[in-house]
């Protein structure tokens, strides 16, 4: 990279130095201009002049009052890069609807994966932050930085002088790097401002006064006579979304509203502020001596007008010191300036420095001295910010501290009370009103000992007085309310000191009546459930180890059971938890009715019991038991007029067989319970061995799981859907694989259902979201710009509540366009919760992307919903196409249900297309599309790239 500075006068001198350079030779050019009062006539000549010399350069100028010599006109920097590509783009208010369309126009025109600085130039019109939100980062380091010119100014690029737009010019290159410094330096000062009305940008009240006057009392006339550059030089300062945030005050109107460059709701609060001079020094200080130790070939230093008044003497030695690093071009000063990057959301700044390199090939200028020393006639400034830093510390400090005390008495919970050195009430706070029912009038200059039980009168003697000695005291005291009713308060005693003397006391009483009785319930809840007065599990591991140590001595058996209601979800879905919990209620009265003599039952959580054995027991006694509460269970229950049926699962296991431990036996029971369920449920079972294998196993693929993406195990595979009648690839299928190192290729059966038991298919399913969309679109980019994406989504994924982020993700990030993308449902994933299910499809439909309803036809219900459900495309089951050349009754299905498809608006996939027979017979049946191994196996990107062929126009 290369830097070429020129002042000059007129087109014959630039010609001159664009010879001189030989600045033709170079492919990458970005063309700066300030141009000081400059005549149309002669602008434009330099202008075409550029165009002419230098038409693959990139041109951005700005006309405006400030000079750079005693006759010089331009000043001219001209950045040569070697690897970097510049564009530009003139953007026209009057050919764009609104923000959002300028935004998409960039991204569109200019924004690469490689562009690591986009830099945006407007007109006095513009709106940065409605602009800037909608623009996308390219990649982490990414920084947009915006600049509104200042009333009297104007634009121009290659293409002309701007009248009503702005000017866009993008940076692309791996090699660019860019070291941003752009410190927010607005320090709030004064009072806090609460806006009480407004609209838009026009703020017409601040603490229920006229905003103009307001500010005209605090700052003076001047300052509304200076607007908009006083405006600039004290923003308003507030916190949004724990940002802050700076608002330039634009203008003062006639009906005493102001309005701002921006927006702020009623209720917020804003302050005035300045650029703190002493904080400006400290900070350049500390960037600059980061950037001396850096490689830096250019820099671009870009002011807001906020720092041209009494700032402006430490930004020249700013300069001067950048001069040192790299070759630096500093002339612009924009009446906003407005930041965004990753690292924090849109903001404005007081000013920008931009140092730019292109590898890492150039040493850091280790000679560079970066001390800025004040000038002299800054001193009284630094004074004066001193003193209003410390003031408006001091303020706040002092308002906050009156606020809290003020809250403390008016706003606290508890009573609080003042007497004088008698005792007499001085005053008391709104809760000892409230609380102990008597009116502030009624009790003042009163003596508290009335109000009092008579034997509590000495004990509350003696803390009063000892308060007064200066000891704080705590005691609880019961004290009757004016109604007869009677609290028990803890109450702390403070004295009252005023200037060295002690004048009173303080008294502070919380109410705690209901935390006594709470604490008793507590005691209770801490060992008992509240809605079945079962034990809970804290309780009863008590009770297993009592008994177990009981069992050793005695050498006996036990037994513990663990009772798993099936399915009872489902009732709590239907008629809600508060039904849920009075069936459940009924069916714990009746396993108590079934228990025999040495039974403990306890209630370990939700739907799930505990029961312990003990006595005189053997597999077949337990057995027995074990199946009378099963029976009990499965009898209909009936509340509010309707039958339930409910089954349980029971697992068992045995001291000392099954384990020695409280530990060990409850493990082996939950094992036995767990294959109880997935054996179907309503079953009793006994732990084995066995079980254990097989659980530890599960334990150990769960664990590999868990690992599996971090190492980058999973990779996808791609199942082409073909064109029935073209035979053309419109689509892949996107299935995921895992490959283990040590258990090589694992089926997706055998861990998919264990992901979704986890939790782990969330993230997984993100990165075959956004790995299958990247894919599509790096096929797209080498011709096929019509090809989808196919990507199966599991029932746990679709229900998920960030599901719909994780899509609109995936497409931003790859930049596919949303109706390539075709997400596979099942029913199941669909009917668990179908009200939920069509609200998140429809807002899928509403950004574009496609729903396909996967295996249809396998299902109880499709026919019935299939009508109320967003979808676009039906896939027909493979077990229809199966047998399709042989079976009359699957080309029947078949049929019925592509004629229902297409009455309904539909696309059909065959899936499971295994034979050419089956191929010929669905082109006669008119189905769309096809998939299977007659045509395409599944293969990774890279063995199906020689097969994605560029779609006819």
């Amino acid at each position: 990279m290369n830097v070429y500075r020129l002042h000059c006068h007129d087109a014959k001198q630039l010609h001159d130095f664009i010879a001189q350079h030989h600045l033709a030779q170079h492919k990458h050019i970005f063309v700066q201009i300030a141009a000081h009062k400059a005549e149309q006539r002669k602008l434009r000549e330099m202008i075409e002049l550029i165009c002419r010399c230098l038409p693959q350069a990139q041109l951005f100028g700005m006309t405006y009052g400030e000079s750079f010599g005693s006759c010089d006109r331009f000043f001219i920097c001209f950045t040569v890069f070697e690897k970097v590509s510049v564009h530009s783009v003139l953007l026209p208010y009057k050919e764009f609807a609104n923000e959002l369309e300028i935004a998409t126009y960039i991204s569109d025109a200019l924004i690469t994966e490689e562009t690591n600085l986009l830099l945006l130039f407007a007109d006095q019109e513009s709106n940065f932050h409605s602009l800037i939100r909608h623009i996308p980062l390219a990649n982490d380091q990414t920084v947009v930085i915006a600049g509104r010119m200042k009333e009297g100014e104007r634009l121009f690029s290659h293409e002309g002088i701007v009248a009503g737009g702005m000017i866009a010019i993008s940076f692309n290159g791996s090699s660019l790097r860019v070291q941003p410094s752009h410190p927010f330096l607005w320090e709030p000062v004064g009072v806090t401002f609460r806006v009480t009305k407004c609209s838009g940008n026009k703020i017409y009240e601040l603490d229920g006064k006229k905003a103009a006057r307001l500010l005209q009392r605090y700052l003076g006339k001047a300052f509304i006579d200076r607007l908009p550059f006083s405006g600039a030089e004290f923003p308003f300062v507030m916190e949004k979304n724990g940002n802050k945030q700076c608002l330039s005050i634009v203008k003062a109107n006639k009906d005493g509203s102001i309005e701002i460059n921006g927006r702020v709701d009623q209720g917020e609060t804003v302050k005035l502020s300045f650029v703190h001079l002493p904080s400006l020094f400290w900070r350049m200080s500390d960037e600059l001596t980061k950037l001396a130790k850096k490689p830096v070939e250019a820099i671009f230093f870009y002011r807001s007008a906020a720092v041209q008044g009494y700032a402006y003497p430490a930004l020249q030695q700013v300069t001067a010191t950048l001069e040192q690093v790299a070759p630096t071009f500093a002339p612009f000063t924009f009446a906003e300036l407005v930041i965004k990057d990753r690292y924090d959301p849109i903001r404005s700044a007081t000013f920008s420095i931009v140092a730019l390199s292109e590898g890492n090939h150039h040493k850091a200028n280790s000679g560079v001295s970066v001390s800025l020393s004040i000038p002299k006639t800054l001193q009284g400034v630094m004074t004066l910010a001193h003193l209003l830093s410390a003031n408006s510390r001091e303020m706040e400090r002092l308002r906050v501290r009156s606020q809290i005390s003020q809250s403390l008495f008016e706003h606290n919970t508890d009573i609080v009370y003042s007497t004088d050195l008698h005792g007499n009430l001085m005053n008391v706070n709104p809760a000892f009103e409230k609380v102990l029912g008597y009116k502030r009038e009624e009790v003042l200059h009163t003596n508290a000992l009335k109000y009092i039980h008579p034997n509590d009168v000495r004990r509350v003697s003696m803390h009063f007085y000892r308060a007064l000695r200066g000891k704080i005291q705590y005691y609880n005291l019961e004290i009757p309310t004016k109604s007869g009713k009677t609290l028990l308060f803890q109450i702390k005693n403070v004295p009252i000191v005023v200037d060295g003397k002690k004048v009173g006391i303080y008294g502070i009483g919380r109410d705690i009546t209901e935390q006594k009785k709470a604490e008793e319930k507590i005691s209770y809840l801490a060992y008992y459930d509240p809605d079945t007065h079962l034990p809970n599990r804290t309780k009863f591991m008590e009770t297993i180890g009592e008994q177990l140590e009981k069992a050793k001595r005695k050498n006996r058996k036990l037994a513990i059971a663990l009772i798993d209601l099936d399915r009872f979800k489902r009732i709590n879905d239907s008629v809600g938890h508060y039904a849920g919990d009075e069936i459940l209620k009924q069916v714990v009265q009746r396993i108590l009715h079934v228990l025999p003599m040495g039974a403990y039952l306890g209630r370990f959580h939700g739907d799930k019991f505990c029961l312990l054995l003990t006595g005189k027991i053997n597999s077949k006694r337990v057995f027995e038991t074990a199946t009378r509460i099963s029976k009990e269970v499965m009898k209909p229950i009936v509340y509010e007029g309707k039958e339930f049926f409910i089954t349980a699962s029971i697992g068992i296991s045995f001291y000392p067989n099954d384990g020695v431990d409280t530990h060990s036996l409850l493990k082996n029971a939950d094992i036995a319970v767990n294959r109880a369920k997935q054996c179907g449920g309503n079953r009793v079972q006994f732990y084995s061995a066995e079980m254990n294998d097989e659980t530890l196993h599960r334990l150990e693929m769960e664990r590999y799981l868990r690992k599996a993406l971090e190492k980058r195990e999973f990779f996808l595979c791609y199942q082409p859907i073909i064109d029935i009648n073209t035979g053309e690839i419109v689509g892949n299928e996107a299935l995921v694989r895992w490959r283990h190192p040590k258990l090589g290729l694992v089926r997706p059966d055998q861990f998919i259902s264990l992901a979704e038991e986890t939790g782990l298919i969330h993230e997984i399913g993100r990165w075959v979201l956004a790995t299958a969309c990247k894919q599509t679109k790096q096929w797209q980019k080498s011709g096929n710009k019509q090809l989808s994406i196919f990507v199966n989504v599991s029932a746990a994924q679709f229900q998920h509540e960030s599901f719909i982020d994780d899509v609109k993700q995936a497409l931003a990030q790859s930049r596919l366009s949303p109706n390539c993308l075709h997400l596979e449902l099942t029913e199941n994933s669909m009917l668990r919760n179908l009200h939920h299910s069509i609200q998140v499809m429809k807002e899928l439909q509403r950004i574009g992307v496609g729903i396909a309803i996967d295996d249809f036809g396998s299902g109880y219900a499709s026919f019935s919903y299939l009508k109320n459900l967003p979808a676009n495309i039906l896939k027909i089951d493979r077990s229809f196409i199966k047998q399709l050349h042989t079976n009359s009754s699957d080309i029947a299905i078949v049929k019925a249900i592509i004629t229902m498809g297409h009455g309904l608006g539909l696309k059909i996939v065959a899936e499971g297309v295994e034979m050419g027979e089956h191929l010929q017979l669905l082109k006669t049946l008119d189905c769309h599309y096809a998939q299977g191994y007659a045509l395409y196996r599944p293969a990774t990107a890279e063995e199906l790239s020689t097969y994605i062929m560029i779609s006819p126009k």
